[in-house]
């Protein structure tokens, strides 16, 4: 039994991609659709949590899914409450469970989760009451299932649909679990082909089992390509020095306009941020006209909305219309 969903099959929690069925996926993008022109409303929010609280456990630092998982759940009217974990009782010696246990007699409904630890949302998850939900908002390598779900999104409304799709991810793919995540939707979702770029020391060993082909050449990965998903190098979860420079990765690697003439003539570029100009991207493209980038910014509020009111079982995402 798939410990993310409840005995109806309904989204209990979203720890990963894997093992949701293509259905489910789908739901979280059409409700995501519904929610997208509630950020355009004088008034920015709708009803559906209200009197709920969620909790913002974060163990690793975010600016950017922080805030946005906090504005997701304000336009859906829940409580919200960022703990800071280092000024926290875990600091100063307080287990993990007790914190939870602490959290939960303050009646909260959801955790949405960041750790440094790859499976630690799904610890928790079966850690806590059975009432409380639990969104992973990155652990690891392992997976940040929301960002891929955002991604599919702005895929989704640049495309239309993804059949017949050939999806090219490029860089740093060993240490990010933006990239697990993505190739388990991608091809969740029926793409034709989901290619991964990188050099070797970047590339996972056996990534060919998730469903990709490998290439170690950009201009030969993206060569007619129609979505061109650039990575952030993850310096912060490298062990030891993998690449010469980043000037030389750059000239190897980055993403140039050159480069993206290879590309399908109609290709978007994607990066699920924060951009390391001149490193893995050229400003240039990161700011003309094929760039969907801060529209996958756009587009994280309302899949964070979506899949906030699917866990907590609401079933009146109807009412964001």
């Amino acid at each position: 039994m798939n410990i993310q969903l409840d005995k109806h099959g309904r989204l209990k929690h979203f720890l990963s991609i894997e093992g949701l069925r293509r259905e489910l996926l789908v739901d979280i993008l059409d409700s995501a659709e519904r929610f997208a022109p509630v950020g355009e409303r004088a008034v920015k929010n709708v009803p559906l949590l209200r009197g709920k609280t969620v909790v913002n456990l974060f163990f690793e630092p975010s600016t950017r899914t922080r805030s946005t998982f906090e504005l997701a759940a304000k336009r859906l009217s829940a409580d919200i409450m960022n703990l800071n974990i280092e000024a926290s009782a875990t600091s100063k010696g307080e287990s993990l469970s007790d914190t939870l246990r602490t959290l939960e007699a303050m009646n909260c409904d959801m955790f949405v989760v960041r750790h440094q630890n790859s499976g630690a949302a799904e610890f928790i998850a079966n850690q806590v009451a059975s009432h409380i939900s639990v969104i992973n908002a990155g652990d690891g390598r392992h997976a940040h299932p929301t960002q891929a779900m955002l991604d599919m999104l702005t895929i989704r409304r640049a495309k239309q649909n993804f059949e017949g799709l050939v999806v090219a991810i490029v860089g740093d793919v060993k240490h990010s679990r933006v990239a697990r995540s993505e190739i388990q939707a991608l091809n969740t979702l029926g793409v034709a082909e989901v290619r991964v770029v990188g050099p070797k020391t970047l590339i996972p060993s056996q990534v060919e089992a998730l469903g990709t082909k490998v290439f170690h050449q950009i201009e030969r990965g993206i060569a007619g390509a129609d979505v061109v998903i650039m990575l952030r190098l993850q310096n912060e979860r490298m062990q030891s020095a993998l690449l010469p420079s980043a000037h030389e990765y750059f000239q190897a690697y980055g993403l140039t306009e050159r480069r993206l003439k290879l590309a399908a003539s109609d290709a978007i570029v994607m990066h699920p941020g924060p951009i390391n100009r001149g490193v893995e991207i050229d400003s240039a493209i990161a700011d003309g006209p094929q760039s969907v980038i801060l529209q996958q910014v756009s587009n994280g509020i309302a899949v964070r909305m979506a899949v906030m009111a699917m866990a907590i079982g609401t079933q009146a995402i109807a009412g964001a219309n």
